[in-house]
């Protein structure tokens, strides 16, 4: 067989493989397809699944008649405070008190050598002594015209000078023993025993401090929108008194709710042109002694008639950059962002002077999780349980007005 006859049947038993081939791939890819279908798998991707709506608690903006204040920050001072000075010079002697300890008015705190003052005493005693009896002679004799008058005289003033300067020994005798001019609780001693000591004015040595432990006085300093408002109130008999004296409250740095009670004692006649402040007194018992001179305090100060007032809870209360801001719930559980203006504090909550309705649902826990816009699922606050604080976005707002 030439080559010419058997080349196109040659070249067709060639190509056959490929041709098979390819049949068993299209069979293979319309099996596939007919097993997915099968399967009731669906060709195209299918759409995703909202999340859920996040959860939130949220209470109702309270409704109260309240008295409105002004917190301040004010300092403690005794009532009394003396500072001891020598009002002798001479060694110190001796010292008979313990560093903080309570004292009676009277009690012998230190002891300056008495010597020289005795001696002095006892000095002008005697020559007080001679010119009395001179005097009291003297007025004998001319009595009986046998000095003159004038002599008489100059005998009664001798003695008369000579009884003073015996009350001037006494007093300096009598200074060498300083003792406790009111009750209280004393300093340390300034001075240690043996120590020289000057009495002289204007350069006594200090020897130690006694502060009052009773009553105590706060100072705190009013700025100029505080004193109107409070002289507002007062001028229109808003302020409520007991007693004709305006009631003040007051708590320490690890108290809450101004569990202490006073009364405003004083004020200045004058607002001070530097600070642009008003400095006022108050008085507070201090049966507990926790009143310690020179703690800071929080004091809350009426500046006006009871009214009725829109209060939510601190933990609702948010910042952003200067303003304050809350987040309300509508009806359709649509989160609102709403600015507020905020007034004190009452018992954990904050008063609202601007921005809010009587009835507005506000969101106190969840804030961090939900954004202006949102669909949300609303829980009343009593039936989700005690909050941690972390989620409290206003829980740094106690001290600002």
């Amino acid at each position: 067989m030439s080559a010419s006859t058997t080349s196109p049947l040659l070249r067709r038993l060639r190509r056959r493989p490929l041709l098979i081939a390819s049949g068993l791939l299209l069979t293979a890819s319309v099996g596939l397809y007919s097993f997915t279908a099968s399967r009731g798998v669906a060709a195209e991707p299918t759409a995703a699944v909202p999340p859920p709506a996040p959860k939130v608690t949220v209470s109702p903006v309270e409704v109260k008649l309240v008295t409105e204040f002004e917190e301040i920050t004010g300092r403690i001072d005794a009532t009394e405070t003396v500072e001891l000075r020598a009002r002798v010079s001479g060694h110190l002697d001796s010292i008979h008190f313990q560093a903080g300890q309570l004292v009676k008015k009277g009690d012998l705190l230190f002891t300056i050598d008495p010597r020289w003052y005795q001696a002095q005493f006892d000095l002008a005693n005697a020559r007080a002594g001679v010119a009395v009896r001179e005097a009291k002679r003297a007025q004998d004799l001319l009595a009986a015209a046998a000095i003159s008058s004038e002599e008489a005289e100059s005998r009664r003033a001798k003695a008369a000078e000579a009884q003073a300067e015996l009350v001037a020994a006494r007093l300096d005798l009598e200074h060498t023993e300083v003792r406790a001019p009111i009750d209280g609780r004393v300093h340390r001693a300034f001075v240690t025993a043996g120590n020289l000591v000057s009495g002289a004015p204007g350069n006594a040595t200090a020897l130690t401090t006694i502060v009052s432990t009773g009553a105590a006085f706060v100072y705190a300093d009013l700025d100029e929108n505080t004193l109107l408002k409070f002289n507002r109130s007062a001028r229109d008999h808003h302020l409520l008194t007991e007693a004709g004296r305006v009631p003040v409250t007051m708590q320490l740095a690890d108290e809450l709710d101004y569990p202490r009670h006073g009364y405003i004692d004083s004020m200045d006649n004058r607002v001070n042109p530097s600070t642009g402040t008003l400095t006022v007194r108050m008085l507070f018992p201090n049966e507990d002694g926790a009143l310690v001179p020179g703690l800071f305090a929080r004091v809350r100060l009426p500046v006006g008639a009871p009214q009725t007032t829109l209060l939510v809870s601190e933990r609702a209360i948010g910042t952003d950059q200067s303003q304050k801001f809350v987040l309300t719930v509508s009806t359709d559980n649509t989160v609102a962002y709403r600015t507020v203006k905020l007034g004190g504090a009452i018992s954990g909550k904050r008063v609202i002077r601007q921005g809010l309705n009587p009835g507005d649902s506000i969101i106190v826990n969840g804030l961090q999780r939900v954004r202006p816009g949102m669909t949300v699922a609303p829980e009343p606050e009593m039936a989700a349980g005690p909050l941690p604080s972390s989620t409290s976005a206003g829980s740094k707002l106690a001290s600002t007005r």
